[in-house]
């Protein structure tokens, strides 16, 4: 009898769903490996099909798929591809969702609601999804919807790198659109120096979707540079109206950044002519040229995903990417 093998070497293989295979391309290039090719359609019907060209049996498998418009067939898409990799043999699946999909639905406002974002948690699981990686979720208790390792990402790294590198000397202050997204706005100061925090106080009519009134600025932005952040600006009113605030209580400019950029219908118009000097975001989400203007920059957020994976397949630690405060 032969000798007893010794351990078989761990292989790392990357799947692209159809919503945005230039970020699966860049983060393969980040890691030095390729997209596994696979056959994917979708009939008359809309039924979706997809196999893959290559063995994917004892692999480590992350499954890349941006949550884009249209949203039901780009998660479908991905619950499709964990479960072809579940019957295929694959020894752990990472569903990769850089924007969680029905990420707003995570409570209910009112009786007889779903909680949409949990239901999506529990499909992945279902599908045979093992861990999930994402990218500033809409809420942080959304991360006990899974039930397995969620990794949290943040951009705030790469999002304040690009605004400290291109205004060295601005008078910052940061600016929350709301007060649910105060938490977020502190960390934001912290990173940029201990800057003053500022936000928008609103009124929202939980039965009118995507609508809401900009009141007034709750803190000291005159003549700063203020920096209006949130984590998805959808279809751009919640922004538009708190810049012009903002301008009207006397800062001297004011820039945008999210980390999604969804986009939906005239939210490129509002942006463009709403006064931001920037509107910033990652690549999280596709942004087509018709949707960009000369104010916007889109950053990307592969190198980041790329070192996340890198520490999930080496079964390193995701937390120390952000020193900590992961």
């Amino acid at each position: 009898m032969s000798a007893i093998a010794g351990t078989p070497k761990k292989n790392m293989m990357l799947f692209s769903g159809r919503a945005h295979p230039e970020l699966a391309e860049h983060v393969a290039k980040e890691l030095d490996v390729t997209v596994t090719p696979q056959s994917a359609y979708s009939f008359a019907n809309g039924e979706i099909f997809c196999r893959f060209e290559e063995s994917v049996r004892g692999s480590d498998a992350f499954v890349i798929q941006a949550h884009s418009a249209p949203i039901n067939d780009a998660i479908m898409e991905q619950l499709i591809m964990v479960d072809a990799l579940k019957r295929g043999s694959a020894k752990r699946i990472t569903a990769v969702m850089p924007f969680w999909g029905y990420a707003r639905q995570d409570k209910k406002h009112r009786g007889r609601e779903p909680i949409s974002a949990r239901l999506v948690a529990d499909m992945f699981k279902t599908a045979g999804a093992d861990r999930i990686l994402t990218v500033d979720l809409h809420t942080s208790q959304i991360q006990g919807f899974f039930d397995g390792p969620v990794d949290h990402l943040f951009a705030l790294p790469v999002l304040s790198r690009h605004i400290k590198d291109t205004r060295p000397d601005a008078n910052f202050a940061v600016v929350s659109p709301d007060s649910g997204r105060v938490r977020l706005a502190e960390r934001w100061a912290e990173t940029l120096g201990g800057t003053p925090l500022a936000f928008i106080h609103k009124t929202r009519d939980p039965r009118k979707p995507n609508e809401a009134v900009a009141n007034r600025v709750v803190g000291d932005i005159e003549g700063r540079c203020c920096v209006v952040i949130d984590d998805m600006i959808d279809t751009g009113g919640t922004v538009a109206k708190a810049v012009d605030v903002l301008l009207k209580e006397g800062a001297t400019e004011v820039l945008v950044a999210a980390t999604h950029g969804v986009l939906s219908g005239p939210a490129t118009e509002r942006l463009a002519n709403c006064g931001a000097s920037e509107v910033i975001f990652t690549d999280s989400l596709p942004i087509p040229d018709e949707k960009r203007f000369d104010a916007m920059t889109v950053l990307p957020i592969a190198p980041l995903l790329a070192e996340a994976i890198h520490q999930v397949f080496e079964d390193g630690s995701v937390t120390s990417l952000f020193d900590g405060n992961a």
